[in-house]
């Protein structure tokens, strides 16, 4: 069976106190649409990575119809990028290896990568390249909210990036969108498969509500 793997590696910093419960509510209603599909739940696999001072495998990658409810994010500590990359490079390797085991076409991973604001710790950049240098190196979309930093969201960004049209403006809406453009992301590269038959291709939003892209283009 052909599986495409997606991971939501979300910040989890005290500076998203007022707005945790709003990305909570918007990956709920994630795993309730993505569950439902038994066509798209059975193609695709999702884990959920929160990270502040340190990162933390909240939800192992899993079939979405097998799983009652996501954990819940909770905000608290600093933004360590570093420890993030190190986890999901990890975690990445660990599943691919297992899908591969159970006899299944493993697409390159996607990851939909979510912060509101610049890394704290100083030697993050090394975690970054040892997962892109990996063999199961994935597709990164990031989203840069309130205060994130454009350059280091399109730095981080492999695919595409996205930035909040207005830093000062509520979060919340932003992080519906985030949310929303994931759930559309997984059903439309499965959809786009099945009835075409063929392969599965990763689907993006070229735009998204709220949020301007960001050119990678890095000379």
């Amino acid at each position: 069976m052909q599986i495409l793997p997606f991971y939501a590696v979300c910040d989890e910093s005290s500076s998203m106190t007022l707005y945790i419960d709003t990305l909570n509510k918007a990956l709920f209603e994630l795993h309730q649409e993505i569950s439902t599909n038994p066509t798209v739940a059975d193609k695709t696999r999702f884990g959920l990575i929160g990270f502040s001072t340190d990162a933390h495998e909240l939800q192992p990658l899993v079939d979405l119809s097998d799983l009652e409810e996501l954990p819940a994010l909770e905000a608290s500590g600093l933004t360590s990028f570093g420890r993030v990359f190190d986890l999901l490079g990890r975690a990445i390797e660990r599943d691919v290896k297992e899908l591969k085991a159970e006899g299944h076409d493993v697409y390159r991973p996607v990851v939909f990568f979510l912060s509101d604001g610049e890394p704290t710790d100083t030697d993050w950049e090394q975690p970054y390249q040892d997962l892109l240098a990996a063999a199961f190196r994935p597709h990164i979309i990031a989203f840069g909210i309130g205060q994130a930093d454009r350059a280091v969201i399109a730095q981080v960004a492999t695919f595409k990036a996205f930035m909040q049209e207005d830093g000062n403006a509520d979060v919340a809406p932003a992080l519906r969108e985030f949310a929303a453009s994931l759930t559309r992301s997984i059903v439309r590269s499965v959809s786009g498969a099945t009835a075409a038959g063929t392969g599965m291709s990763l689907q993006v939003d070229d735009q998204v509500s709220g949020f301007t892209a960001v050119s990678l283009d890095k000379l």
